[in-house]
């Protein structure tokens, strides 16, 4: 069941001195230690049932999606929903999930979805936009849906992430029930995607003249990415994936390559304890390695990188968020080499689902729960 939320009027709340955005953010711990920047978490806004994808608009509002459903405006401390949302089929894994704001957001509105489309036989992962307009969005549009519907509940993938040349990656997971899927390029399960803003291929997508892969696939050989960010410095493509009983990685992406899901991986099977693949190869001279692999088992959702200035000592790191963790791991990198990791908010605001950076240069956090919250983090001093 939602959460009720309590919405105290804006008139009431300067009668009594209050700013809206003072009453709702509460202060969650002052100084978290860190190696190197110590840090302040406030809960933004709470009450949200399974939240999934939070986006900061420009006005330092944001938009968050709930996973059955619900696209939430949060501004000056009240939380309103939005109208005009696809239908998702919620169930499991699969509702409402991630939300982008194109790069032109200010001139065209336009806001992007994902989420699970279909019914309790059979769904897929799809793709809409539509513009946003006070509470409500308009025009809303179908821009993609994966080729092959399958049964419901697991793996949908569902990150997207914006390259620098106008183009929206997105990913898609295995769908669960039969991973050699991702070892198809001719099915869209299992991969990551490259699409134009109107949802078209562009012609240089690696499989375009292919006629057994789909057009729309940029790489394939995955599990299930539901962290993905895109360098603005080196135009580098990096993504966090779950494996199974292990093997959660963190990839380099490169157009066209072959991850190796379910070929090779150190992940084990849930319920044989059997090793998938080739004695736990991590890669094949086919396929592309990790650069890394996450010990223990970190359930791997959102990721951030740091590029604005407010966070001098992590300038340039990682931050990707852990469900079954219920931490955020801070990655260093020499190029494309992980050179150091520290854990940080280990079991203080549970499952980690969201982990974004705002224009604001602040890191924001969502985390799964059926009463969820957002969070903001910031430097101590």
């Amino acid at each position: 069941m939602r959460r009720n939320r309590q919405v105290t009027t804006l008139a009431a709340l300067a009668l009594a001195g209050v700013t809206p955005a003072t009453l709702a953010e509460t202060l969650i711990d002052e100084r978290i230690d860190t190696e190197y920047q110590d840090v302040r978490l406030v809960q933004v806004a709470d009450g949200f049932e399974y939240p999934w994808s939070v986006a900061v608009l420009p006005d330092g509002s944001y938009l968050v999606t709930e996973r059955p459903g619900r696209l939430n405006h949060v501004v000056d401390g009240e939380t309103r929903e939005i109208a005009g949302v696809p239908e998702v089929h919620a169930e499991n894994q699969g509702g409402l999930l991630d939300v982008v704001l194109h790069p032109e957001f200010e001139d065209n509105g336009s806001v992007y979805l994902t989420y699970s489309v279909g019914d309790g036989g059979e769904t897929a992962t799809a793709l809409a936009r539509g513009r946003l307009e006070g509470s409500e969005l308009v025009d809303v549009e179908k821009l993609f849906e994966q080729d092959r519907r399958s049964s419901p509940g697991r793996h949908y993938g569902s990150r997207l992430a914006w390259m620098d040349d106008g183009t929206l990656l997105m990913s898609i997971g295995d769908r669960g029930v039969e991973p050699e899927r991702a070892q198809d390029p001719g099915d869209h399960a299992g991969t990551i995607l490259r699409l134009n803003d109107d949802g078209s291929v562009p012609e240089d997508n690696p499989f375009v003249a292919e006629d057994d892969a789909l057009d729309e696939i940029y790489s394939w050989g995955h599990r299930n990415v539901q962290g993905m960010i895109v360098d603005p410095d080196t135009g580098e493509i990096w993504v966090t994936e779950h494996g199974p009983r292990g093997g959660d990685e963190l990839n380099l992406i490169q157009a066209g390559q072959n991850y190796g899901w379910p070929a090779v991986t150190l992940g084990r099977d849930y319920g044989t304890q059997e090793q998938f693949g080739d004695s736990g190869r991590l890669h094949d001279q086919d396929m592309v390695a990790p650069v890394y692999e996450f010990l223990p088992t970190h359930a791997p959702s959102g990721l951030a990188q740091v590029t604005a200035d407010r966070f001098p000592d992590w300038e340039g790191d990682l931050l990707a968020g852990g469900l079954r963790g219920e931490r955020v791991r801070r990655v260093v990198m020499d190029g494309d080499e992980v050179v150091h990791e520290e854990e940080l908010f280990l079991k203080t605001i549970g499952r980690i689902r969201d982990v974004r950076e705002g224009p604001d240069g602040a890191i924001y956090m969502l985390n799964d729960s059926d009463d969820g919250s957002l969070y903001r983090v910031t430097p101590a001093d």
